[in-house]
């Protein structure tokens, strides 16, 4: 599926926030903004590596922080990773590499169904770029999280 200037399609657009304490930030989140939970997966030790709250028409995802991805109020902590669902990862991750972004992890498939890997513009915004491989449930994709963290 490509787009009418011949990219590929985006599908999906949400911002994902590394927090220091997710469980919080999500409860802070659905008491002030009325933000219903929709997906929660964690690690072994029970730390969110990926939760998808509703917000009227809109969704954020929000993780815990760790070695990868640290939150804003510690050093050199990012508060947004743009997440940016697409037809072709591949090609999204090449036109951005063309233009100046830089590979922080490399497209390639991961174990929650997706193919998907991270850059940075040439602006510094951390972009996710993914697409679906595979159609999981989420009790496979939480089994798959703890074996991958386990």
């Amino acid at each position: 599926m490509t787009n009418t200037t011949g990219q590929p399609a985006h599908t999906r657009l949400y911002a994902r926030l590394v927090v220091s304490d997710g469980p919080r930030a999500i409860e802070f989140y659905r008491t002030a903004l009325g933000a219903e939970e929709i997906e929660r997966y964690t690690d072994p030790e029970g730390k969110i590596v990926h939760a998808m709250l509703r917000l009227g028409d809109g969704v954020i995802a929000v993780k815990d922080a760790d070695a990868s991805d640290r939150a804003p109020d510690s050093p050199g902590g990012s508060p947004v990773i743009m997440a940016l669902h697409v037809s072709d990862a591949d090609a999204v991750a090449e036109a951005m590499l063309r233009g100046g972004a830089s590979v922080v992890y490399p497209v390639a498939d991961q174990h929650f169904g997706q193919r998907a890997g991270r850059l940075a513009d040439p602006f510094g915004h951390l972009w996710m770029i993914s697409q679906t491989i595979e159609e999981l449930t989420p009790q496979e994709i939480q089994q798959r999280t703890t074996e991958l963290f386990g």
